[in-house]
């Protein structure tokens, strides 16, 4: 049985993986705030990424796969990946699975990005996220999955539960109306990295919607599908002209069933 290795395993995505891929596999997960629940949970190990080396808890449990899905100072997370590289070199049978961001091109806004467009960043966080795919980049090819993210919802994620609140508080909702988006739902992202280690797949993938919206479009009908038809918006204008933030599957497409629709995305913040 393959023996996996959550980094970020209390969090919202971190989490999901887990519950998904704990009956298939020996699967084990990392968690940093103290925390009962997680501390009993003897597959659950405590880890922070900027005091501890991360290669101790890898020579000790020894995983074939490890899911890159944690939080934390950037420096920190970058030396981390580093040491997971040297770990992955010295061990024959094991690949990084590297949950990165449609913000790896976010300073490139005339067009979607596919699989193998150039990355190019304005942003902190994206210029962060490139610099752990580069030296990725750099590894044999079953080293390693770059899975790059666009907002993922769900109806526990940490998006809609916000949006519940802004709507019971009569909040104004802040949109981006000239942003052209694609996104991702909880279950499905769940579904299709189990599918890739089931698959042995590699290289990169973008596990968004297939189809694209503007972001004030796709709150408005997560909102209408919550029940509130008029939801108070704030339309934030950051161009004259539309922009793309989004990353869509074109060269590393998963069969039928694990593809999503942005109507997808809407539905599954109504299932709990």
């Amino acid at each position: 049985m393959k023996k996996i290795l959550i980094l970020g395993g209390s969090g919202f995505i971190g989490n999901a993986l887990y519950k998904e891929l704990h009956p298939y596999f020996d699967t084990h997960a990392t968690y940093f705030t103290e925390n009962d629940f997680f501390a009993r949970n003897q597959k659950f190990h405590q880890y922070d990424v900027e005091r501890e080396s991360v290669s101790i808890l890898l020579e000790n449990l020894r995983p074939n796969i490890i899911i890159s899905a944690f939080r934390g100072n950037f420096d920190a997370q970058v030396m981390a990946h580093f040491e997971i590289i040297d770990y992955l070199l010295k061990n024959q049978n094991t690949k990084l699975i590297f949950l990165s961001s449609a913000n790896v091109f976010d300073a490139f806004t005339n067009y979607p990005s596919y699989e193998y467009d150039k990355t190019l960043s304005q942003s902190i966080y994206g210029r962060f996220k490139i610099k752990i795919e580069n030296a990725l980049l750099r590894l044999p090819n079953q080293k390693y999955v770059i899975a790059r993210l666009p907002m993922v919802y769900g109806a526990n994620s940490p998006r809609v539960l916000k949006l519940k609140q802004q709507l019971r508080d009569h909040e104004a909702i802040e949109v981006f109306s000239n942003v052209v988006v694609n996104a991702t739902s909880e279950l499905k992202l769940t579904q299709q990295l189990h599918y890739i280690i089931n698959r042995r797949r590699q290289g990169v993938f973008h596990l968004g919607s297939s189809d694209l919206i503007h972001h004030n479009d796709l709150i408005l009908e997560i909102c209408e599908a919550l029940g509130e038809k008029k939801p108070l918006l704030k339309n934030v204008y950051d161009s004259n002209f539309d922009r793309f933030l989004a990353v869509v599957p074109k060269d590393n497409l998963l069969p039928k069933n694990l593809q999503i629709s942005v109507q997808d995305v809407v539905t599954s913040t109504l299932v709990t």
